[in-house]
Parts: C-alpha cells; structure tokens; sequence
C-alpha cells in the first residue's frame, strides 16, 4: 500500500506554514515533508507534529540564498565550510523533530568545471554521511530544463 506525505511547502499555501499541520492532517495524511524549516523554531513545530498526530519525513538541508536563485550548495567549491554549518544545523532540527531522512542539495553549479563540482559534490556527502549515521541522506537529480546547471 502507498504511503503518501502532504509537501506542506507546496500544498495549502493559503495558510501560514504552522497552520498547514492540521489541514494535512484534516485531510488524512498521516506523515508531512517541507522544504525548509528554518525560519521556524525547531519546537514550534515539533508541538504541531504532536497536536496533529503527524510525523515528518523529510525535509533539505539549508539551500544557500534560496530568493538569489541558490538551490542547494553541496557542489559549490569554495562553500565547504557554509556546507559544513548547514549539517550541523539540519541535524539539531532533525534531532528535535525526529525526521529520518534529509535531502541534500547539490546545487546550480553553472560556470563551475564539471569535474570540481562532481568532487565538491562527493566530499560534502562524505562529510555528511559521517555526521548522520542514523539518517538517511537523499539526493535528487533535478533537470537542467527546469534548473538550469543543476
């Protein structure tokens, strides 16, 4: 059988992010995943997953500067350290809400020689798998037509 998670960064976008819990839940979803849930404090939402019954399944590790067009920096040389901090702090969320699985972000690396950025790409997941031994790390392949350089 299917299970589903409500995207409550896609969907009821007509409510404040913090309201979306009970409308997935309302709705019969029983697990949830956002994209980022930084701009929140990490209890207030963990407070909304337990009013709501909900559990979260995903969410990605900060994106870099999402409003300059920044889609993750995992392949971005020169951004190891930033990489490194967005971990740490991806990971204290996760501990708080208990979420299994992150999904780290590669990024737009248009302009960037194919084989650094692979090997950028490569170290920062390595360094990321050595810090989360208890989660699962996700990686998309996102296509160049609707991310160019992705």
């Amino acid at each position: 059988m299917p299970k589903f998670a409500a995207n409550l960064s896609w969907l009821y976008q007509e409510l404040p992010f913090l309201d979306r819990f009970d409308a997935a839940a309302k709705s019969g979803f029983k697990a949830v995943e956002f994209l980022f849930p930084y701009q929140f404090n990490p209890a207030e939402i963990s407070s909304r997953l337990r009013e709501t019954g909900l559990t979260a399944v995903l969410f990605n590790l900060p994106p870099g500067d999402f409003a300059k067009g920044e889609r993750g920096i995992a392949a971005i040389p020169g951004r190891e350290n930033e990489f490194r901090n967005s971990v740490r702090l991806a990971l204290e969320y996760a501990s708080v809400l208990a979420v299994p699985r992150l999904h780290v972000m590669a990024g737009i690396t248009q302009g960037v020689e194919l084989e650094k950025a692979r090997a950028t790409f490569l170290s920062n997941l390595e360094f990321a798998l050595g810090q989360t031994a208890d989660l699962e790390l996700l990686i998309e392949p996102i296509n160049n037509r609707d991310f160019p350089g992705y």
